[in-house]
């Protein structure tokens, strides 16, 4: 007599593996961008009103998930390049953690959420958020393939996470602030072109179309133009922007804006960091300590006078 093999139950090993490939797909990591939200909150001397910090937190989370659907679509477009490189390869829909159909439903619903929730904080705050899908939709299969407007879109990306943070407050915001926003992103997105540049070599162009027009020397230069710029709008926005103490104390926070970006350039150079800035904030001690007293010292001059 012999008997029906039976079907294996999956074993909690199995779901837990799941639902980590799907956390994976989110880019959880990347969410650390999306605090350019908190800018207005912090510059308009508001951060310790319990209530507005709210809303702030809720426009956050609303950022994190449209972000999130963005990084999907993105890994979608881009599974068979993402296979041909030594990183991206392991994101859970290149390897085939993650299908297709349960990608495109996990977008969908991601949107779902973040759009409506956005609409209950403020109207004007939904279209920032929307007008940033429709941005980084554009980014993902337009935008990406084009010479420095690539960075810039990214940049504008950054531009538009901190509009959202004033809008949905309803205040305004210093222009230097955008200005030091726009600078700092244009430096970071022309050091992960480097990166990857530098990583993929002769495949850089299989990677993507316009890896092949960019050189690490043109890149050098431009990340020279931006960080010296960033440097110059942070120390002009610490005294002379109209929200900031008459006694100028905020230019004491320059020497960490100095040396953050020192340290990051150190970083790409150095040690082949850039391509992955999330990772570098996360894991390079140095950097993140500086990043941490800056805002310990700027809270106090802005708060404690």
């Amino acid at each position: 007599m012999t008997i029906d093999p039976q079907p294996i139950a999956p074993t909690s090993l199995t779901y837990r593996t799941n639902t980590l490939a799907y956390l994976k797909a989110l880019r959880p990591k990347q969410w650390t961008k999306n605090a350019v939200v908190f800018a207005a909150l912090v510059f308009d001397h508001q951060l310790f009103n319990a209530h507005r910090l709210g809303i702030v937190v809720g426009a956050l989370i609303c950022f994190c998930l449209a972000s999130s659907a963005v990084y999907i679509v993105n890994d979608l477009r881009d599974a068979e390049s993402d296979r041909r490189h030594p990183t991206k390869l392991l994101r859970p829909i290149a390897s085939g953690q993650v299908g297709m159909s349960a990608a495109i439903a996990l977008v969908a619903a991601l949107v779902l959420v973040s759009v409506p929730f956005a609409f209950l904080l403020r109207p004007g705050f939904a279209g920032i958020l929307i007008g940033y899908l429709v941005l980084m939709m554009a980014y993902t299969f337009v935008l990406k393939h084009l010479v420095i407007v690539d960075v810039f879109a990214i940049s504008a990306g950054f531009v538009l996470r901190a509009a959202g943070g004033a809008v949905v407050l309803d205040v305004p915001i210093s222009p230097w602030l955008y200005v030091c926003t726009v600078l700092l992103s244009l430096f970071i997105g022309f050091g992960k072109r480097r990166s990857e540049l530098v990583l993929l070599e002769d495949d850089a162009g299989a990677h993507r179309r316009n890896l092949e027009e960019y050189s690490p020397q043109l890149l050098d230069q431009f990340i020279t133009i931006t960080a010296a710029a960033t440097i110059m709008a942070y120390s002009l926005y610490t005294f002379s922007a109209t929200n900031l103490q008459n006694d100028r104390s905020m230019m004491l926070t320059i020497p960490f804006v100095l040396y953050a970006i020192m340290r990051y350039l150190f970083l790409v150079h150095q040690r082949g960091g850039g391509g992955s800035p999330e990772q570098i904030l996360l894991t390079d001690m140095p950097l993140l300590s500086c990043i941490a007293l800056w805002g310990i010292v700027s809270v106090v001059l802005l708060y404690g006078t």
